[in-house]
């Protein structure tokens, strides 16, 4: 995968906006990079998290709450502390500040799947993803701590929580063919948002989404695909 950027994007929905940027900004000292509208109601509140991007969606409609997520929870690297202290954001995700080189350079991702093994495959041969222990995979700097759960499922759709990881990418056309060739499934096909972005979404065998991104900030010129 030709990644333009050695990051994933982590992609929250929150029920109460002004909490969940409280939270992050205030509480864990995020620094707020910019506002962007994403359509269909949805504002993006775009923060920096260690060279990712930790976008928190907030939707004019009211979201459903308690939708099944197989993304169970993040660990961000911290400077200052000495033992991981842990959180829960305000829609019940389950967050963790951990010192800088225990494990994490920047972010852990826990993704639960009902088979670990098929899904470090698919992590290996869409993502380039090197493993880094017991079902533990790196992409970029994000980690991915696979976790098994034989009744892991995640709804599809907007719900508030842990929602989505991003990867961005140089090709998004090419890229997301690529990767429903390889065994991911197709939620949406490549569009373009404007002269910002153009994405599309695949989900692993339990749903989970990924959006693929080709930001014109990172590569230049978007595809002229609708």
């Amino acid at each position: 995968m030709d990644l333009a950027k050695p990051h994933l994007d982590i992609g929250l929905y929150c029920a109460d906006i002004t909490a969940s940027r409280a939270f992050y900004e205030d509480v864990l000292g995020l620094p707020y990079e910019e506002l962007l509208k994403a359509g269909g109601g949805i504002h993006q509140h775009r923060l920096g998290l260690l060279g990712a991007v930790l976008k928190l969606n907030a939707s004019r409609d009211p979201l459903p709450s308690g939708l099944p997520t197989c993304l169970r929870g993040l660990t961000i690297a911290s400077k200052g502390i000495e033992e991981p202290v842990e959180f829960v954001d305000p829609d019940g995700t389950p967050v963790t500040l951990t010192p800088f080189g225990r494990d994490v350079d920047t972010v852990e991702v826990r993704w639960a799947s009902r088979s670990p093994r098929r899904l470090g495959e698919l992590l290996a041969l869409g993502l380039d993803a090197r493993p880094v222990g017991a079902d533990r995979w790196r992409v970029g700097s994000t980690v991915l701590q696979l976790v098994g759960d034989p009744r892991a499922e995640h709804a599809g759709g907007r719900g508030c929580g842990f929602r989505y990881l991003t990867v961005q990418v140089r090709d998004v056309v090419a890229e997301h063919i690529r990767l429903c060739q390889l065994g991911w499934g197709e939620e949406a096909a490549p569009i373009r948002l404007g002269d910002v972005a153009a994405i599309s979404f695949v989900r692993d065998p339990d749903g989970t989404l990924l959006e693929v991104s080709q930001r014109a900030s990172l590569t230049g010129p978007l595809p002229d695909h609708h």
